[in-house]
């Protein structure tokens, strides 16, 4: 194999531009390639999110009046609602709740260990609800309780005063390792409006923020709390399985016979809210999977193309070698060889492109860093990419008999 060498080395510097030609492909395709599936890997991780909730049994009611309602009478109507619809066959569970997961809308809350957020402080989402919202989310208390209906405060008056005072919170499991490590954090108090303390009485384990791409980040952007507030928002409703489409029909007729001007304004599932939510990641999955296909497609041809083209520059050159005594396999190696030096050039300045572009892609866009397994898979496939695309044009020169080859 070695004594090919220098014949190979004295053709490449023969052909200098078409040899560079191919490097510079197999460089730009490695560096595109890993980077592409790099982030094609981010999409399907956060397709594959979890998001704590029952969702194939949810579905989110968003309500317009007729009129606008005085807001101290907003959570009697609240609950004058949920009342008539939990009375609805298939209903299992209904909450009204100012936020939820895949929802335009994001309410945050600073939380800290000391009054007037000294101390640790983190950012959470502050879910607010009554008792019901745990049934109606399908979460999981990992320890505490829930709230009793005694607690649930009215939003509107809990608000009036300059320094609001909420009794309890439930927290999720992220919130409650980062202020209290190691131990349990039921029964520990927190500060989340000035100087007024609320005690966490429940964890529940999976409770992420509306945006989920947050509860994957760091700095405690993954904390969530619900307090026990009663006030406007969506509709939540949690039916048997196999119950929700008749249930969202009969909420939509339930709730608008309420009052004579109410029209639900939207009647989703959550999977169809999921769906959405996740409408652009699905697309750019698929577009940077498309071009990373394209990408090692046009590569091979290239390859294909510079190898037939030197198989033909060459017909004498084999034909002499097969006429000294090569064989097929010397010649088909020797061809192999030729390309396995080319990728190779083209793999190393490939991986050290590939790794600069994702430094710029992490300084731009805040993208995870490239893991290191990424290179040298990327490395290998090139490598068999490049050793399938030569094969048939190094086959085809192999089988050249030495008369046909001299004759030509």
């Amino acid at each position: 194999m070695f004594k090919d060498l220098v014949p190979i080395l004295s053709t490449l510097r023969r052909h200098r531009i078409a040899a560079g030609l191919i490097v510079l492909e197999v460089a730009l395709t490695c560096a595109i390639v890993t980077n592409a599936l790099h982030l094609i890997q981010t999409r399907v991780e956060a397709l594959q999110t979890d998001s704590g909730l029952a969702e194939s049994e949810m579905a989110v009611l968003n309500l317009r009046g007729s009129k606008p309602q005085p807001p101290e009478r907003t959570a009697g109507i609240v609950a004058e609602d949920a009342m008539r619809l939990r009375a609805v066959p298939g209903v299992k569970a209904v909450t009204v709740v100012n936020q939820i997961v895949y929802g335009n809308n994001s309410n945050n809350s600073g939380v800290s260990m000391e009054p007037d957020y000294k101390g640790t402080r983190v950012t959470a989402a502050q879910y607010a609800a009554d008792e019901q919202m745990i049934p109606a989310f399908g979460l999981k208390l990992l320890e505490g309780r829930n709230f009793t209906a005694d607690e649930i405060l009215d939003g509107y008056q809990a608000f009036s005063v300059p320094d609001p005072v909420i009794g309890q919170l439930i927290v999720n499991k992220v919130m409650a390792d980062k202020f209290f490590p190691g131990r349990s954090a039921v029964g520990q108090r927190v500060y989340v409006f000035g100087r007024s303390p609320s005690t966490i009485i429940g964890v529940v384990e999976t409770l992420t923020h509306t945006q989920l791409h947050r509860a994957r980040g760091g700095d405690g952007s993954g904390a969530a709390m619900i307090l026990p507030l009663r006030g406007g928002g969506s509709y939540i409703l949690r039916a048997e399985p196999g119950q929700l489409d008749r249930v969202i029909k009969a909420a939509t007729a339930v709730l608008e016979a309420g009052d004579q001007g109410r029209v639900v304004t939207q009647a989703r599932t959550v999977k169809q809210m999921r769906a959405q939510f996740y409408a652009q990641d699905r697309a750019m999955a698929w577009l940077m999977g498309g071009v990373c296909l394209c990408l090692l497609l046009v590569t091979a041809m290239g390859i294909v193309g510079l190898a037939s083209f030197w198989v033909q520059q060459r017909t004498r050159m084999i034909g002499t070698r097969r006429a000294l005594g090569a064989t097929e396999q010397q010649i088909l190696r020797y061809f192999q060889l030729e390309n396995l030096l080319l990728t190779t050039t083209g793999v190393l300045i490939g991986l050290g492109a590939a790794w600069g572009l994702s430094q710029l892609l992490m300084q731009s866009y805040e993208l995870p860093r490239l893991p290191w397994a990424y290179l040298p898979a990327g490395a290998v496939s090139l490598w068999l990419l490049g050793q399938l695309a030569v094969w048939a044009p190094a086959r085809r020169a192999a089988r050249l008999s030495p008369v046909a080859a001299l004759r030509s």
